[in-house]
C-alpha cells in the first residue's frame, strides 16, 4: 500500500474542516466530551506531592524557588484514554515555563510518577508550542507548521505544512495571563495538534517504535522557578 496517497486525501480533509469535533472519526456513541478532571474526579489522578494542587476548577503545576525539581514529573490520569480519542483542555503558563501533555504513553519503570510517549509540547515563549515530542523517546517528532511522515520510527519526511511559523503563531494568545486551547486528536497512525481551533501541526507515526500506551498525565519541567495551569478537560473517545 502506498501509505502516503492513503493519508494526504484524509490531511486535506482534516484541514478544509477545520477538523470539528463533528467531522472527526466515529465518535462514541453519545457523541460528547466528558469532564476528566474535577473535584469529583481528584481520586482518579495522582502526582508528587508539593507540586501540585487543584484550586477552583484549575490544576496548578508549580515550582518554587524552595521546591525545585531535579527530573520531570507528571499528574497523571488512572483512567485509560483508549487508542484512539478527542482530548481539550485549556492552557497558561508563565513566561520561562515548559510543559506538555502526554498521551497515548506509559509509566516509566522504577520512577514514580514518569511518563514516556508523545506530548502535545508548549511553553512561556511559544518556541515548542504546538509540537508533536515523544517524551523519553524519540524527541520532537514534528514541529508547529508540518504535517510530517515518520516511517518506521526514525526516517522523517515533511509532506506539507499547516501554515507559516509566523502565522500560526498569531493564533496563540501570547499576551500575560491567558488561556489558550490544546486540543489533540489521536486516531490511528495519525496524531493532529490543534490550538484555539487551528490545525499546528499533524504526523503520521508508521514506526514500530512508536508510543502506545493508554497513560494521560500534565508535565511539570525541571528547570526555574515556574507555574502551568490547566482547566476545562475533556475526553471523547472514538
Amino acid at each position: 500500500m502506498n501509505l502516503k496517497a492513503t493519508i494526504l486525501p484524509v490531511v486535506i480533509l482534516l484541514m478544509l474542516t477545520g477538523c470539528e469535533p463533528s467531522k472527526s472519526p466515529t465518535p462514541n456513541a453519545d457523541n460528547t466530551f466528558q469532564t476528566i478532571l474535577a473535584d469529583s474526579t481528584l481520586n482518579q489522578w495522582s502526582g508528587k506531592d508539593g507540586y501540585w494542587r487543584f484550586e477552583d476548577g484549575i490544576l496548578i503545576g508549580e515550582i518554587t524557588p524552595e521546591n525545585i525539581l531535579i527530573e520531570n514529573t507528571f499528574f497523571i490520569w488512572k483512567g485509560n484514554t483508549g487508542h484512539d480519542f478527542e482530548l481539550k483542555a485549556d492552557f497558561r503558563i508563565s513566561q520561562k515555563g515548559n510543559s506538555g501533555i502526554n498521551y497515548r504513553s506509559e509509566a516509566v519503570k522504577g520512577k514514580e510518577f514518569m511518563l514516556r510517549g508523545y506530548q502535545a509540547d508548549f511553553d512561556g515563549s511559544h518556541k515548542y508550542t504546538g509540537n508533536v515530542h515523544e517524551e523519553r523517546g524519540r524527541s520532537t517528532l514534528a514541529k508547529r507548521g508540518e504535517i510530517a511522515l515518520l516511517m518506521n520510527g526514525t526516517s522523517s519526511e515533511i509532506l506539507a505544512r499547516t501554515g507559516t511559523q509566523e502565522s500560526l503563531l498569531s493564533k496563540i494568545d501570547s499576551t500575560e495571563n491567558a488561556w489558550n486551547q490544546y486540543h489533540i486528536i489521536a486516531w490511528g497512525n495519525s496524531i493532529i495538534h490543534l490550538i484555539n481551533g487551528q490545525i499546528m501541526t499533524i504526523l503520521m507515526d508508521d514506526g514500530a517504535s512508536k508510543s502506545v500506551g493508554n497513560k494521560l498525565g500534565f508535565q511539570l519541567h525541571l528547570g526555574p522557578p515556574m507555574k502551568v495551569e490547566f482547566r476545562d478537560i475533556q475526553l471523547k473517545k472514538l
